[in-house]
C-alpha cells in the first residue's frame, strides 16, 4: 500500500466535505479501506494532525480546518505573554495571553480564528493541545511556606510550576522538573522535580543548566563510540582521490576552535583567471549514511556551542581529530574549484574528492593583521603556534589575492541587492569560576569577510550544480518577509526618527540598510530588520536566500557541524565522474521526501541551538552586571536611548547589548517632561530621545523577571 497516496486521499476526502467534518469510520468507509489498512486509520489520522495539514475537533472528527476557522501549528510565546502560531503558510496567527488556554511555549495545538479576524491581522484562541513540545524544563526551587513551586528559567513561560516535593532540593536550587498535568489555566501545571542541579547563584552550574533545559545530549551511544574507534582505518583507504598536497592550503579559524573543517587556496590558470579552491573535511567518507554515528549525527542536527562548553554532532575522535584540517597532516577533503574572471563572476566550477596537506593555520586576528600591516612577526594566539612566527611571502601572497577577491563579490553581492545586517557578535570570556569577565565584540572585519564570501560561493556553486544535475537537495532558504511584517517595521523605523521609504523592495531595503552606517541606532536598527525577517531554513524547495540574493544556495561547508552540509556531500558525491550516477546506478542517496523530512528536524534543531546559545549568554550578563552592581565601586557604562516613555527611558549598553530602564526618577531633580509629539523627554535644556547617548550605573538586577534597573551619570 502506498501510505504516501492514502494520506493525500485523506486529505482530498476531507477538502471535498470541508463543512462536514467525518470521524475516522466515516473516512474508511468512504475510501473503502478493509482489513490492515482499515484498522490503521486511526494511526495515519493522528500523523496528519500532528503534521497539521487536517485538525480534530469536537466528538473526534477531522477536517481540514480552514474552512472551520480551526489552524494547526506551533505555537511560540513572547516574554510580554502574548502567543503566536508560526508555520502556517500565512501570516502570524496573534493569540492574546487570557486565549492561550493550558498552552505552553513550543506546543503543537488548534487554534480557532476569531470571526472578526482579518488576513492581515488575524487573531485566536487556542482551544486543543495536540502535542507537548518538551517535558523537561529548568527552573528555580521556591516556597510560599505552604508549598513548593519552581521558576522557569525561561521567561516565554509566564507560570509558575506547582511540585508536590523538593525531592532533596533547598530553596534556591536550580532543579530540573518534568510537565504532568495542567487541567485548569486558573491554576498552576504541575510537575515533578527529576533533578537538583545545585545553588542557582553558581556560575559554574549555568552550562549544565542549559543543556538540561533545551535537552542536548552530552554523551555519544556505546555503538557510536565503537564506529569511531575503527574510523581512522579509513584514512588508508582514501579511494579514487585528486592528491593536491604539493599545493599551498591555508585554513582561517577563530582562535579557539577546536575543528577545522574549511581551507582555502588561490591559483591563476594560463589566461589569467583566478582559480579559487576550497577544501571542505570529506566527513561522509568515515561516517556512511544509515551508520549508528550518521543516525545519532541526524538526530542531533547541528553542534551546540555553549560559550566554554562544546557538545558536538560528532564525537571529538572524527570533529576535533581525523576530520579536522590540522596544519602539516594529510586529510581527506572534498573540494570545490571555482574559476573567475576579473569582473568577479565565475565562468568555470569542478568538483573533486582530494586529499591535501595544510601549510599554515591563522587566526581571523592574524589574517587580519597581515592583510592590514604585512608579513612582520605575528602573534601566537592559537593552540601549538610558537611564541612569535613570520608568514612566509606565499602565504602573503595568497591572502591579499583572497582579500581582493572577496571584497570583489561582496561588492558584487550588494549592487545585486543582497542585505549588509551583520550585528557584532559577543564574545563571552569566562574565568575559572564560570564567572563572565567580560565581553569581546567581534567584528565583521576583512579577514571574516574573506572567509565568509569564498564560502558563500563555494555554497552557491554547489547547491547549482545538485539542482542542475536533477537532484533534489537541501537547499538553505530565506524566503522574503510578509507585508505586514515590513509594514511594522517601517513604523517601527519612523519611531525611531528615520524615513525608511518603500522596503516592500529588497532594492530599497538593501540602500536602506546601507544608508544607516554609522547611525547611533545602527545597531538597533538592524536588529529591528532582522526580527522583520523571516527565518533563514532547510528545504527540500530551491526557493532561493532572500538576503543573500541568490536563486540557489545549499550548506556545504562545515560537514562537522551541521547535518544539512553532510546531506549534500553525499548528494554531490553522487554525481563525481566515479560516483554511483556515473556507474549507471539510478537509487539517488535520497529521496525527495527524506529531503523534505531531514530540513524539518535540521531547521527545528538549529533553531533550539541557538536559543540556547542566546539564553546562556543572558543568564552571563545578567550574572555580569549583578557582580559589579555588587562591587564597592559601581562601574559606568556607555549606553544609548532606544525608547523613551512617560515614566522613564530604556537604554541599551552598548558592549554588552543589553536593555534596562532609567526611571524618570533617576533622570533628574527638577521636573522631567515627556514631550508627546516629539517622542522625547526634557529636563532644562537637556533632551533625551531615541539615539541619545548617555553614561549609567546598574542599581538593580531581576534574573526571574529579566529587569535591569540603571540610574543616569551625568
Amino acid at each position: 500500500m502506498d501510505i504516501n497516496k492514502l494520506r493525500q486521499d485523506i486529505f482530498a476526502l476531507l477538502q471535498t466535505r470541508a463543512n462536514v467534518p467525518m470521524t475516522a469510520q466515516e473516512i474508511s468507509k468512504a475510501l473503502k479501506l478493509h482489513g490492515h489498512a482499515g484498522k490503521k486509520i486511526q494511526k495515519w489520522l493522528n500523523q496528519l494532525v500532528v503534521n497539521g495539514q487536517i485538525v480534530r475537533i469536537r466528538d473526534n472528527k477531522y477536517s481540514v480546518g480552514e474552512p472551520a476557522d480551526l489552524v494547526t501549528g506551533k505555537i511560540d510565546i513572547a516574554r510580554s505573554g502574548t502567543g503566536f502560531l508560526t508555520e502556517t503558510g500565512g501570516p502570524d496567527i496573534v493569540i492574546s495571553a487570557t486565549e492561550l488556554n493550558t498552552a505552553l511555549p513550543g506546543d503543537r495545538v488548534v487554534v480557532r480564528l476569531d470571526a472578526q479576524s482579518k488576513d492581515k491581522r488575524r487573531s485566536g484562541s487556542v482551544i486543543r493541545i495536540l502535542e507537548r513540545s518538551r517535558h523537561d524544563i529548568v527552573g528555580t526551587l521556591k516556597s510560599t511556606g505552604r508549598f513548593y513551586y519552581v521558576v522557569p528559567i525561561d521567561a516565554s513561560y509566564s507560570q509558575d510550576f506547582y511540585v508536590p516535593d523538593a525531592k532533596g532540593g533547598r530553596i534556591g536550587d536550580r532543579v530540573v522538573i518534568r510537565f504532568t498535568s495542567w487541567p485548569n489555566r486558573h491554576v498552576s501545571p504541575e510537575a515533578e522535580i527529576v533533578e537538583v542541579l545545585g545553588p542557582a547563584d553558581k556560575p559554574s552550574l549555568d552550562t549544565i543548566t542549559i543543556i538540561r533545559h533545551f535537552g542536548f545530549k552530552e554523551e555519544f551511544p556505546p555503538a557510536v563510540m565503537r564506529e569511531v574507534e575503527h574510523a581512522s582505518a579509513l584514512m588508508d583507504q582514501p579511494g579514487q582521490r585528486m592528491d593536491i598536497r604539493n599545493k599551498f592550503i591555508l585554513t582561517i579559524d577563530p582562535s579557539t576552535a577546536r575543528d577545522f573543517d574549511d581551507a582555502l587556496s588561490l591559483e591563476r590558470d594560463q589566461a589569467g583567471n583566478r582559480i579559487l579552491g576550497v577544501h571542505i573535511a570529506d566527513v561522509g567518507h568515515f561516517v556512511r549514511k544509515g551508520c549508528a554515528c550518521d543516525i545519532e549525527a541526524k538526530e542531533r542536527g547541528n553542534s551546540v556551542y555553549l560559550g566554554d562548553k562544546v557538545i558536538p554532532m560528532f564525537p571529538e575522535q572524527l570533529s576535533n581529530g581525523i576530520c579536522s584540517l590540522r596544519p602539516n597532516e594529510d586529510r581527506l577533503t572534498f573540494s570545490v574549484f571555482m574559476t573567475v574572471d576579473g569582473s568577479g563572476k565565475v565562468i568555470h566550477r569542478n568538483f573533486a574528492k582530494t586529499i591535501i596537506r595544510s601549510k599554515l593555520r591563522l587566526t581571523y586576528e592574524q589574517a587580519f593583521a597581515v592583510l592590514k600591516h604585512g608579513p612582520h612577526k605575528i602573534k601566537a594566539e592559537a593552540e601549538g603556534q610558537a611564541a612569535d612566527f613570520k608568514v612566509p611571502p606565499e602565504a602573503v601572497t595568497i591572502l591579499k589575492g583572497l582579500n581582493a577577491l572577496a571584497q570583489q563579490l561582496r561588492a558584487k553581492r550588494f549592487a545585486n541587492h543582497a542585505l549588509d545586517l551583520d550585528v557584532p557578535e559577543c564574545e563571552m570570556l569566562i574565568g575559572p569560576d564560570g564567572n563572565m569577565t567580560g565581553l569581546r565584540i567581534v567584528e565583521n572585519d576583512i579577514s571574516h569577510q574573506l572567509v565568509e564570501e569564498c564560502m558563500v560561493l563555494a555554497n552557491e556553486a554547489v547547491a547549482t550544480e545538485v539542482i542542475n544535475r536533477g537532484l533534489t537537495g537541501i537547499h538553505r532558504i530565506h524566503e522574503p518577509p510578509r507585508r505586514d511584517k515590513i509594514e511594522d517595521l517601517t513604523l517601527q523605523l519612523m519611531d525611531m526618527g528615520l524615513r525608511p521609504g518603500d522596503l516592500t523592495h529588497r532594492s530599497n531595503l538593501s540602500v536602506f540598510l546601507k544608508s544607516v552606517q554609522g547611525n547611533p541606532l545602527a545597531y538597533h536598527i538592524r536588529v529591528a530588520v532582522l526580527r522583520s525577517m523571516n527565518r533563514a531554513v532547510y528545504s527540500e524547495k530551491p526557493e532561493g536566500h532572500y538576503g543573500l540574493a541568490k536563486k540557489y544556495y545549499g550548506h556545504f561547508t562545515s560537514p562537522i557541524r551541521r547535518y544539512p552540509d553532510l546531506v549534500l556531500h553525499r548528494q554531490l558525491a553522487y554525481l563525481l565522474p566515479g560516483g554511483k550516477s556515473s556507474a549507471g546506478q539510478h537509487k539517488v542517496p535520497y529521496e525527495k521526501e527524506e529531503v523534505a523530512a531531514i530540513s524539518m528536524a535540521c531547521s527545528s534543531t538549529e533553531q533550539n541551538a541557538a536559543q540556547a546559545e542566546r539564553s546562556l549568554l543572558e543568564i552571563k550578563k545578567y550574572r555580569y552586571l549583578e557582580q559589579n552592581m555588587k562591587a564597592k565601586k559601581a562601574r559606568t557604562y556607555d549606553a544609548v536611548v532606544v525608547t523613551v516613555t512617560n515614566f522613564g527611558m530604556f537604554v541599551e549598553i552598548i558592549d554588552l547589548q543589553l536593555q534596562g530602564l532609567i526611571h524618570i526618577s533617576d533622570i533628574s531633580r527638577d521636573f522631567v517632561k515627556f514631550n508627546r509629539k516629539r517622542k522625547c523627554l526634557e529636563t532644562g535644556k537637556l533632551v533625551f530621545k531615541l539615539g541619545t547617548k548617555v553614561k549609567v550605573i546598574v542599581t538593580g538586577v531581576d534574573f526571574d523577571k529579566r529587569r535591569i534597573d540603571f540610574k543616569l551619570i551625568r
